[in-house]
C-alpha cells in the first residue's frame, strides 16, 4: 500500500469522515452576542411610497405653492446676505477671534428673524420643547438623528450657534457668506492635519469661558432614515465639557425630508417638501449632560452615554454603523453588488476584530468575486463550494455553517468578514501552514504532488472520487507544489485554513480514540518545510 493510500486509510477510519455521518467534528464556535446582527439592517435607505391620490395632490398644490415658496426663499436669502456681509467684513475666512461689538449686536437679531422666516416660507411648522442652555452651561450642542439638510432648523432654533462645516461650503456664493456669519469651524479635505486642527479648534472654543458662540454638532456625521442612532463620533465630546442634546423629529404622514444614500435627491426633496401644505418638525432641548471623570478621559464613553440617552428619549435602538459603512455601500454598488451588501457595522467590526477600512474594503473585493453569480449579493453553499473549487461535503457544510451566523442558509458580507477574522485568520498561522504542508507531503520530499494533494483532500472531505486538479493547478506553478507556493496560496486564501485544521482535528480525534500503546507521535512540521531546523533533520525523521 502506498503512503498516499495509507494516509487515506487512516483518515477513513476516523468516525464521521464519510459522507452523511455526523461523526466527531470540531465544536461549533459560540455565537458572541456582540456580533449579532443589528436591530436596523440598513439605516441609510429611505423609500417613500405615494399613492395616486397623493401624487395628484402634490401636483395641484405644487402648481401654486412651489413657485411662491421658491421665490420667498430666494428673497429671504438675498435680504440676509447684506447683514451677513456686514457681520463678516474684514474678517479672515478662518477666524482667530470671535465676532463681537456692534456688528454682532446689529446683525445677529436680524439673521435670527430671517432664519425663522426662511423655514416658515418653506412650509415648516416648528414646535420647540425645552430651553436652550446658555454658553457657559453647555458650550456644545449635539443634535440627532441627522437625517436631512433641513436639520438646519436646529441651528435657527438654538439661536444661530457655530457649526462644523466643510471649507468648500464657505466658498459657495451667497450661502457661503451666510455660513461664515455663524463663525463656523471649517474642515479642509485636502489638509492632512485637518482633523487634528478641527478638534483643537473645538476644544479652544468650548473652553473659552463663553467668549465664542456655542458649537452645534451632528455627531453621527452622516444622514440616516431616523430608524436608529448610529455611532456618535467623539469630536464633540473630546473637550470634556457639558453638552446639551437636541432631538429632531419629523412627525408627518408623508416623509418628504429624509435625505439618505439611497432615496430621493436634493432637488426632489426640495420640490416635494415645497409642495406640501405644511411640514411639521419638533426640536427638543434635553437637559445638559455633564461628563464624569471617566468620561472626561474617554470621550467615546461620554458619546455612548449621551447617544443611549437620546435613543431612549426617541424610542429607537442604537447601532454601530458609521460613515465608513456608507463608503463601503458605494464600493459595493461599484462592484455590481446591492449597496446594502457593504454594511458591516464598521465601528463594532473594526474595534473588536482590529480591522481598518482598507482591509475590509479589500475583503469586499474578494466577497464580490464569490457572490457575483448569486442573487441578492449573498453567498450560498454552491457559490462557496465553487469558489473553493471543492464539492459540497460534510466538512464544507460545517465550514459554511460557521460563517452563516444567523443560519439562514447564506453568507452576507458582514458574516464573511467576521468569519475570516474569527475562524480563518487565527488558523492561518505559520505553524498551521507548516503542519498542513507536512500533512500533504506524504513522502517528505519537500514537495506536494497532485496525487498526494488529491488523496488527503479526498480523505479530509470524505469524497472518494473528488477531482481537485483545478485547485491544484491554481496553487502549483509546475508539476508539484513547494512550501513557498503553498504558504503564499494559504495566506491569500485564508478560507482553506479551517479545512486544514478540521482535518487535523479529525486525526487528533482518531489518535486519542486508539489504545495508548498504538497512538502515533504527534505531527510536526517537516524539516524540509522549516529549513532553519536543518541540523536536526536526521533524528527527527528517525523519530517519526
Amino acid at each position: 500500500m502506498s503512503q498516499c493510500a495509507e494516509a487515506a486509510a487512516v483518515a477513513a477510519t476516523v468516525p464521521g469522515a464519510g459522507m452523511g455521518k455526523a461523526g466527531l467534528r470540531p465544536p461549533m464556535v459560540p455565537r458572541q452576542a456582540s456580533f449579532f446582527p443589528p436591530p436596523v439592517p440598513n439605516p441609510f435607505v429611505q423609500q417613500t411610497r405615494m399613492g395616486a391620490a397623493r401624487r395628484l395632490q402634490i401636483l395641484f398644490l405644487g402648481i401654486i405653492l412651489l413657485p411662491i415658496r421658491a421665490l420667498l426663499v430666494a428673497l429671504i436669502i438675498l435680504l440676509a446676505w447684506p447683514f451677513a456681509a456686514i457681520s463678516t467684513a474684514c474678517c479672515p475666512e478662518k477666524l482667530t477671534h470671535p465676532i463681537t461689538g456692534w456688528r454682532r449686536e446689529i446683525t445677529q437679531p436680524v439673521l435670527k428673524f430671517l432664519g425663522h422666516a426662511l423655514f416658515f416660507s418653506m412650509g415648516f411648522i416648528v414646535t420647540m420643547k425645552g430651553k436652550v442652555a446658555r454658553p457657559m452651561e453647555a458650550p456644545i450642542l449635539v443634535a440627532a438623528p441627522h437625517s436631512t439638510f433641513f436639520d438646519g432648523i436646529a441651528c435657527v432654533a438654538a439661536g444661530l450657534p457655530s457649526m462644523v462645516s466643510r471649507n468648500e461650503n464657505a466658498q459657495v456664493p451667497l450661502i457661503g457668506r451666510l455660513l461664515r456669519a455663524l463663525q463656523p469651524v471649517l474642515v479642509s479635505r485636502v489638509d492632512p492635519d485637518s482633523r487634528k486642527n478641527t478638534i483643537n479648534e473645538i476644544v479652544r472654543r468650548a473652553t473659552s469661558g463663553g467668549q465664542w458662540p456655542q458649537i452645534l454638532v451632528f455627531p453621527e456625521g452622516t444622514c440616516t432614515n431616523r430608524s436608529c442612532l448610529i455611532t456618535f463620533k467623539p469630536g464633540a465630546f473630546i473637550p470634556g465639557v457639558p453638552v446639551q442634546p437636541i432631538l429632531l423629529r419629523y412627525p408627518n404622514k408623508l416623509d418628504t425630508v429624509t435625505w439618505t444614500w439611497q432615496g430621493y435627491t436634493f432637488i426632489q426633496l426640495c420640490m416635494l417638501t415645497f409642495c406640501q401644505p405644511f411640514t411639521k418638525v419638533e426640536v427638543e432641548f434635553m437637559p445638559v449632560q455633564k461628563p464624569n471623570d471617566e468620561e472626561k478621559s474617554d470621550p467615546v464613553v461620554f458619546a455612548g452615554r449621551v447617544r443611549n440617552l437620546m435613543a431612549e428619549a426617541l424610542g429607537i435602538p442604537v447601532t454601530d454603523h458609521t460613515y465608513e459603512d456608507c463608503r463601503l455601500m458605494i464600493s459595493a454598488g461599484q462592484l455590481t453588488l446591492p449597496m446594502e451588501a457593504g454594511l458591516v457595522e464598521f465601528t463594532k467590526i473594526s474595534r473588536k476584530l482590529k480591522l481598518d477600512w482598507d482591509g475590509i474594503r479589500k475583503q469586499l473585493d474578494e466577497y464580490a468575486i464569490i457572490a457575483s453569480s448569486s442573487k441578492g449579493g449573498r453567498i450560498g453553499i454552491e457559490e462557496f463550494a465553487e469558489y473553493l473549487k471543492l464539492p459540497v461535503s460534510d466538512v464544507l457544510r460545517q465550514l459554511f455553517a460557521l460563517f452563516d451566523r444567523n443560519h439562514d442558509g447564506s453568507i452576507d458580507f458582514r458574516e464573511y468578514v467576521i468569519g475570516l477574522a474569527v475562524l480563518c485568520n487565527p488558523a492561518n498561522t505559520e505553524d498551521i501552514i507548516q503542519v498542513a504542508f507536512k500533512l500533504f507531503d506524504v513522502d517528505e520530499d519537500g514537495y506536494i504532488t497532485e496525487e498526494e494533494f488529491t488523496t488527503i483532500l479526498q480523505a479530509a472531505l470524505g469524497v472518494p472520487d473528488l477531482d481537485v486538479s483545478g485547485l491544484f493547478k491554481e496553487i502549483a506553478q509546475g508539476d508539484s507544489v513547494s512550501y513557498e507556493e503553498f504558504k503564499s496560496f494559504a495566506l491569500k486564501h485564508p478560507e482553506y485554513a479551517k479545512i486544514f485544521t478540521t482535518y487535523l482535528d479529525l486525526q487528533t480525534c482518531h489518535v486519542f480514540s486508539l489504545p495508548n500503546e498504538v497512538q502515533p507521535a504527534p505531527l510536526v512540521a517537516s524539516n524540509k518545510v522549516s529549513p532553519e531546523n536543518h541540523d536536526e533533520s536526521t533524528s527527527d525523521k528517525k523519530d517519526d
